[in-house]
């Protein structure tokens, strides 16, 4: 560790000559093994920015805390290779977040947690809250020779006002990476709504740069401007590389994730998977619909309403690894955002992880969601997909039909969203920043 922090010029200096390697403190609340979509961005991210040059250290929940996680044994060994440094942290108030972490989930463990949910929610209380404190206290020890840059993805959004207050301390430069929206909702009380987003708009503004995985993500909130960037959502294309096609034995039509009523659910696609099922002839390629994750319930109560229930396979929630393998193997993959159709509805800005992942696998896609979303854009640049609004059911039994069939929309430019090529975006950001040092505002 050295005695004093290297001047601007002494940092271009010894970059040139690839001297030096500069430090990012990575704040990320979701992060492997960790067994969740929003741990791929968090990786990916640490990954490449590694591979650009970049002595990264991750602040994360200590794994032993998270209730499903991938295997741990790899995800070390992956860290070690690519040179990334983890600060695992505690988490109070685990019972606000009982699905994703270790708890006290006894009969009465439950009651009281539950209590405590109900209490966090009235009052606005993010369930992420206990993280907070534990992220301050493990990173007491770094001084501000340890960090250069801070990068802070959320949600959850205490990452970013932990983004701030680090900042302040360390006095160094924080940049947002926007995985969803901050307080798009007033939910439970006005009052904390205003509150947060007066918070949310002072972190921004104190902020160097932010990222955001859609144009529009942000417009609802910030005027666009030089320092709002938008890097997507992604796939990398190592990963995939040694995913085997897991072997159906018929023609496969897959949705592996979770479902949101009322604006993200099966109900649609059962609708044309009947159209599909009464329709077929003797001669049609035997298929079935495989769900998996967690809301099998709603996918059998959705078959039964469609009588389908014969035709329906439903499988509890699997490793990365597995997901990504019975996608490959898939003959149709399913991306849903959502089925509302109002145009000023958020979920236009949402462009899941699944779809890159899909179309980074060869695989055909039926992207379900609204008019006009920036999924559109994409959906353009990459082929392999046909969108279509939750209410053209007609044409996703055509889509299914025509696949089926050999008929598979043309693949265009998919690697343009792979992550060694996304990733260089930020890495501009970020050496951008590292030069400006911390906002003034």
């Amino acid at each position: 560790m050295s005695a004093s922090h290297p001047t601007e010029q002494q940092v271009e200096s010894r970059e040139e000559r690839g001297e030096y390697r500069p430090k990012l403190l990575f704040l990320a609340y979701y992060f492997p093994p960790l067994n969740s979509s929003g741990c791929v961005r968090t990786w990916n991210i640490a990954k490449y920015l590694a591979r650009s040059g970049w002595d990264v250290t991750v602040v994360t929940p200590d794994p032993s805390l998270w209730r499903k996680i991938n295997d741990q044994n790899q995800v070390d060994a992956d860290l070690f290779q690519e040179g990334i440094h983890r600060i695992p942290t505690g988490h109070g108030w685990r019972c606000l977040s009982p699905w994703d972490l270790k708890s006290w989930n006894g009969k009465l463990g439950w009651l009281v947690g539950g209590t405590c949910r109900q209490i966090a929610r009235r009052l606005g209380i993010e369930m992420v809250i206990g993280w907070e404190r534990e992220v301050e206290h493990a990173c007491l020890s770094l001084s501000r020779n340890d960090v250069d840059v801070i990068l802070a993805s959320g949600p959850p959004f205490i990452s970013f006002r932990l983004a701030r207050s680090l900042s302040k301390r360390l006095e160094r430069p924080y940049v947002l990476d926007y995985r969803d929206p901050w307080a798009e909702r007033r939910g439970f009380n006005l009052r904390n709504w205003k509150v947060s987003t007066n918070e949310q708009t002072e972190i921004y503004r104190g902020s160097s740069a932010a990222t955001a995985i859609s144009p529009s993500l942000l417009k609802s909130r910030f005027s666009p401007d030089l320092k709002t960037r938008v890097i997507t959502n992604g796939f990398d294309p190592e990963e995939l590389r040694d995913i085997p096609p897991y072997q159906f034995g018929h023609f496969a039509i897959v949705y592996a994730g979770n479902f949101y009523p009322p604006r993200r659910v099966i109900t649609p696609v059962m609708a044309a998977l009947r159209d599909l099922h009464v329709k077929e002839s003797g001669a049609t390629i035997p298929w079935m619909f495989h769900y998996y994750g967690v809301h099998g319930e709603h996918v059998q109560d959705e078959a039964d309403k469609f009588g389908l229930i014969e035709k329906v396979v439903i499988h509890e929630k699997v490793s990365r690894r597995e997901a990504l393998s019975v996608v490959r193997g898939a003959g149709a993959s399913i991306v849903i955002t959502s089925v509302l159709e109002d145009k000023a509805n958020r979920d236009g800005s949402i462009i899941t992880g699944k779809l890159f992942e899909a179309v980074g696998l060869g695989t055909p896609v039926l992207f379900v969601g609204p008019s006009g979303s920036d999924a559109d854009e994409i959906i353009e640049n990459t082929g392999l997909v046909r969108k279509v609004r939750a209410k053209d059911v007609e044409m996703m039994a055509t889509f299914f039909r025509e696949v089926m069939s050999g008929k598979v929309p043309p693949i265009k430019s998919p690697h343009t969203y792979a992550w060694p090529n996304l990733i260089k975006e930020l890495d501009a950001i970020l050496r951008n920043t590292l030069r400006r040092g911390p906002s003034l505002n």
